[in-house]
This record gives C-alpha cells, sequence and structure tokens, in this order.
C-alpha cells in the first residue's frame, strides 16, 4: 500500500493533472485517465479535405459504383489534379459519373476491386497497358479491408481455392503490344478439417473517401441505405479518412436502416458542408484523421 501510495504521488508530481494515469480511491488504484479531445471543426470547401492527397496515394473509396458514393469528394480530386492514385474500391463505376471520371482525366495508376461493370474505359486503359488491374473476390475484398481496419494483417478463406486467385498468374497490368508485365501472384494454401483455404492479406490505404448520412458535432456518422456497403469499414482501414455527409448537426438516431461509427476512439475532426476528419488514438479505429 505503501508502494502504491508512493507511485501515486511521483505521477502526480511528475504529469499535469489531465495525463495522470493512476488515480488512488480507499487506498487502491481505481481508475485510469485521458486528456479531453479537440473539439470539431468543419469546413465548406470539399478541395479543402483532399488536397493534401498527394502523387502516388493509395486511397479507398466507398460505395458500389453509382450507390452511396462520395460523389462530391471524387469530384474535388479532379479539381485537385492529383496523380498516379492507387485505389481500392468496390467496382470502378462508369465512364462519366464516380470513379470513371479520374479515369477519363488518367489520375489513376493501379486499381483493387471485384467488379469492372459497364466501364468500357476501363477495359480499354487496361488492355492498352495503361492501367493496373488488380480483380479480388468481392467478399474476400470487404474482409481485406475490414481485417485492416482492425489490425489482422491477413486471414485464411476458400474463395478462389483452384483459381488463377490462388494460383496465380491473372494478369494486373500489360505491356502496349499485349504481354503480360504484371501478374498475380500465388496465394499460401493450408488445409484446416479436409479443406483447403487460402492466405489473403489485409488493405490499409492513406486516405478512405466514403460517403454517409449524417453525423453530429461529437463526430458519430450515420450510414444510411445503400451507403452501408464498404464506407463502414473503410473509415478504421485508412490512415485519413473523409466523409462526405448530408446533414452535418443532427444527432444520429437509429433503426433498421442506419449503422453507426462512432467517433470512440478519434482526437479531431474537421467537415465541410458534406463532410468531417478524424485523428485516432488507436485502438479499434484505426484512422489518424477523419474528416467530414
Amino acid at each position: 500500500m505503501a508502494a502504491l501510495r508512493l507511485l501515486a504521488s511521483a505521477l502526480g508530481r511528475g504529469s499535469p493533472p489531465a495525463a495522470q494515469g493512476l488515480a488512488l480511491s480507499q487506498g487502491c488504484a481505481r481508475r485510469f485517465a485521458t486528456s479531453p479531445r479537440p473539439r470539431a471543426k468543419f469546413y465548406t470547401d470539399p478541395v479543402e479535405m483532399v488536397k493534401d492527397i498527394s502523387d502516388g496515394a493509395t486511397i479507398m473509396v466507398g460505395g458500389f459504383g453509382l450507390c452511396g458514393i462520395p460523389e462530391n469528394l471524387i469530384a474535388a480530386l479532379l479539381r485537385t489534379g492529383v496523380k498516379d492514385l492507387q485505389v481500392v474500391s468496390s467496382n470502378v463505376g462508369v465512364e462519366d459519373f464516380g470513379l470513371g471520371l479520374l479515369m477519363a482525366s488518367r489520375q489513376i495508376r493501379r486499381i483493387v476491386c471485384s467488379y469492372v461493370g459497364e466501364n468500357t474505359l476501363c477495359e480499354s486503359q487496361y488492355l492498352a497497358g495503361e492501367l493496373e488491374l488488380e480483380l479480388t473476390p468481392q467478399g474476400t475484398l470487404a474482409e481485406r479491408i475490414r481485417a485492416g481496419g482492425a489490425g489482422v494483417p491477413a486471414f485464411y478463406t476458400p474463395t478462389g481455392y483452384g483459381t488463377l486467385v490462388q494460383e496465380g498468374g491473372a494478369p494486373i497490368r500489360y505491356t502496349p503490344d499485349g504481354h503480360r508485365a504484371i501478374i498475380s501472384q500465388p496465394r499460401e494454401v493450408r488445409e484446416f478439417q479436409g479443406d483447403h483455404f487460402l492466405l489473403e492479406r489485409a488493405i490499409r490505404a492513406d486516405f478512405a473517401l466514403v460517403k454517409g448520412w449524417k453525423a453530429d458535432r461529437a463526430g458519430n456518422v450515420v450510414f444510411r441505405g445503400s451507403a452501408r456497403n464498404f464506407n463502414v469499414p473503410m473509415c478504421k482501414a485508412a490512415d485519413v479518412t473523409a466523409v462526405e455527409v448530408e446533414e452535418i448537426g443532427v444527432p444520429p438516431g437509429s433503426s433498421g436502416d442506419v449503422g453507426y461509427r462512432r467517433n470512440a476512439f478519434t482526437q479531431r475532426w474537421e467537415a465541410f458542408a458534406a463532410g468531417l476528419q478524424l485523428s485516432s488514438l488507436g485502438g479499434l479505429c484505426s484512422s489518424r484523421e477523419l474528416r467530414l
């Protein structure tokens, strides 16, 4: 007991009150204290939210092609002119909307996605050797993103066993004359209870651009309807997360059509009329910054 009191006394002399680690109550260590978080800071210009995305950055873009995508943040990237982006998204949209706009301006160097769909511009750039394309099964892509946010470096899945996903050799980039310049690599395979599983690695990004419905002044975000797809896990899987929302200042509600991303592990938020920026303490949320 004397040692505990001596330790508490030393902590009290060496740290300011907001940073004290141990507090004594009735002769025993009772709790840990944390420093107060900064208040949210709001913006009015979406370009300000993405202007520090530099050439060659890896970004995640939420939504599903045309549904629940952060279209204003994508348009802001178009205005900044950033180049050589590596993009992780469920699919690439169409030629004149969503990620297709960044393809048309040739700002994307590599895409990791699960679906190309009707984007003929993506097809033509890929076959001409102007774009790197890594196709990943959709469920696997979602779990790779979720694992990146949870701090899990890799996981085993049966999806893709016995295909080019497992065997390797799928073309990621062609040369201009049609030869394979970059190919996918074989996956490690293990057997569990008689079934085969391949090892997939988690994905993290420098930035994530996602679409939410509402956010309050404390930094809690509500995702509604189609915007609940890849947006929620991407919030945790990037160093900086920019969230485009429709309303700010409305306390999030709860119903069967909404999902939360609570500001439980964040230090700083910044926002424009449709978005915020978050800094993380670590833990479950891996972003350094979150912008709305």
